[in-house]
């Protein structure tokens, strides 16, 4: 059964950029008669904003989009974390790098000029040291495993070695905050999501999320990542650049827009939110489904 999630961190209100994520996958679950779940990614409680979770799913309520089942809150599942932190045994380390520190080493760079991770750290703690995060080590490069390759459904074909793009990658942060990667991953794989749906700009995250599920015994979800949106600047649209609030009183604009940036082609313009999805569902059903 096709299980698809949307999950928003609760650092403002849904904006442009997050309509056309949420969009994309609660239409990839509703032309596949899936479920569609909400999960609110808190795990960075340094973050979240006071009211933003709710005024986050009344939004989405707003636009016709519902939860098909409870939603998760990940400040609540830190012992989950903890439980597949331990899991993974000896393949993680103590790290007492500094993000400066890293950043000076500069003795590795990614083709898109990211410091990788030296492996300061890889083999204990230098003399004084104390921890700071916690690492996953990572294959060496010319390890086959190494190399992460999947097939998104938009995007084609994705290869990445990640010795060669990023290096032991943060799984605890200094902060004592459990790390994105392995919060989502967790949380994908007891959510039962079969289908990932999101922006683009998650798409350098998957081939550590794979890494982590190959280590963790868990199953990989397929994948769709869609161009993400951006400003007049060509910078991802967000809170930090500019990005404006949902107005919930143009819902059907709002949804059009997105609709179009997903280079969706309606039969003709919806005079109600629920004509909207009566259109835009088949629509996507026709590129995306395969029969």
């Amino acid at each position: 059964m096709y299980i698809g999630r949307f999950a928003p961190s609760p650092t403002g209100p849904l904006h442009a950029g997050s309509l056309v994520a949420a969009l994309a996958s609660y239409l990839d679950a509703r032309a596949h008669h899936g479920r569609w779940l909400i999960r609110i990614e808190d795990v960075d409680e340094a973050r979240t904003v006071a009211g933003a979770a709710e005024d986050i799913i009344q939004t989405l309520a707003a636009f016709g989009m519902r939860s098909d089942g409870e939603i998760l809150l990940q400040s609540a599942r830190q012992i989950r974390y903890s439980d597949a932190f331990d899991k993974l045994g000896g393949a993680v380390y103590a790290c007492a790098c500094s993000r400066k520190e890293i950043a000076d080493s500069r003795v590795t760079l990614a083709a898109d000029g990211a410091v990788i991770y030296p492996g300061t750290c890889r083999n204990g703690l230098a003399p004084g040291r104390t921890p700071r995060a916690w690492r996953v080590r990572v294959p060496a490069a010319t390890d086959p495993h190494a190399l992460i390759q999947f097939d998104d459904r938009w995007q084609g074909l994705i290869s990445e070695n990640l010795a060669e793009h990023v290096g032991d990658f943060v799984l605890k942060r200094a902060d004592g905050f459990w790390a994105y990667q392995l919060a989502v991953v967790v949380d994908d794989a007891e959510q039962g999501v079969t289908d990932i749906v999101r922006g683009a700009d998650l798409l350098e995250s998957t081939a550590r999320q794979i890494y982590l599920q190959r280590l963790l015994g868990f199953s990989t979800p397929r994948y769709l990542h869609v161009p993400a949106v951006v400003n007049d600047r060509g910078e991802k649209l967000s809170k930090q650049t500019g990005a404006q609030p949902l107005d919930v009183r143009n819902s059907i604009n709002a949804l059009m827009g997105a609709a179009e940036h997903l280079g969706l082609t309606l039969s003709h313009a919806p005079s109600s939110v629920d004509e909207f999805w009566s259109l835009a569902i088949p629509a996507w059903g026709q590129r995306f489904v395969r029969t």
